[in-house]
């Protein structure tokens, strides 16, 4: 892969997206029962706040990524379409909510994640254990995953997660170290780190994400990957970036699907399990498959799948 692509800028007020973007709407019997439950129940998705372009494909076959925590962050990352605000109080139902529409829709494996709520003492980190509690209750055998905050880098905060043993612990570190301040201001690449770290050292399986398309080279990424796999990192998740609206970071240049299999490659070799690789790959983007080791991907161990 010539490295030299990671360093052409691209144009992205006069660039059209790539014909690997082109995504089928179909909104059928699946789509149309996880959104009138989403409704009824009063919950929050991922896939809508964040306008994922997934959300056909995922919401077709009966899997969704649950926000928990309201739909309005307390920070103002430059990549991030959820609502940027002063949040409500906490709706300390949502952990019943949640459970009860993953044992509707019987689901295998669920993701749950959350806005920021820096301005409270745990960051909510109390509604993600009870959440977790609650699906295990109402859908035994069903597998968690929870894509978590950094929590301002608290570990008592972290704990609280932990203790309830999610089979796998995401947190995305989004991009390389030098664009933190454009893309994650109020975040830290260090901390995010520690958050995996302590993570994988309490015996989780552990898995980030990140963007490309935003002005990062190849060596950055491949420095990334070495920390990822010096932590014990599992899976890494590769992505490129869309600008959701004009008001967000701008696409520096469209990655081509060939590199992002580059990319899986070089990741593996380095030693990371399991890397998902492509234009349209999301954080919690066939989910279900990583947990439970189906064709192209990597089985995790048997402790999973508890």
């Amino acid at each position: 892969m010539p490295k030299q692509h990671f360093l052409t800028p691209a144009h992205p007020r006069t660039q059209r997206l790539p014909s690997w973007f082109k995504v089928k709407v179909q909104t059928g019997k699946n789509y149309l029962k996880l959104r009138r439950l989403t409704k009824n129940l009063d919950l929050h998705t991922v896939c809508e706040e964040a306008r994922c372009p997934n959300i056909w494909e995922c919401w077709n076959a009966g899997t969704a990524t649950f926000m928990l925590l309201g739909d309005i962050c307390t920070r103002s990352c430059g990549f991030c379409n959820v609502k940027l605000g002063r949040p409500s109080t906490l709706d300390l139902a949502e952990p019943a909510h949640v459970a009860e529409a993953v044992a509707r829709l019987e689901l295998g494996h669920a993701v749950i994640t959350s806005v920021n709520r820096d301005e409270l003492e745990n960051g909510g980190a109390e509604i993600f254990a009870e959440t977790i509690h609650r699906i295990r209750q109402a859908r035994p055998g069903c597998t968690v995953e929870v894509l978590i905050p950094d929590f301002l880098g608290k570990k008592a905060a972290l704990d609280l997660i932990l203790s309830e043993g999610p089979d796998i612990l995401a947190h995305n570190l989004e991009t390389v170290p030098r664009l933190y301040r454009q893309v994650r201001p109020q975040a830290g690449y260090k901390r995010s780190l520690k958050i995996l770290s302590w993570s994988k050292s309490a015996g989780l399986t552990t898995k980030t994400g990140m963007m490309l398309g935003l002005g990062e080279s190849l060596e950055e990424i491949k420095s990334v990957m070495a920390d990822l796999v010096h932590i014990g990192c599992d899976i890494l998740t590769l992505g490129q970036y869309l600008q959701p609206t004009a008001k967000h970071l701008p696409v520096a240049r469209f990655v081509d699907p060939s590199e992002f299999m580059d990319l899986k490659r070089i990741g593996e070799a380095m030693g990371l399990s399991h890397v998902e690789s492509g234009p349209l790959v999301r954080s919690s983007y066939h989910a279900e498959r990583q947990v439970r080791g189906l064709p192209n991907t990597t089985a995790l161990p048997l402790s999973v799948l508890k």
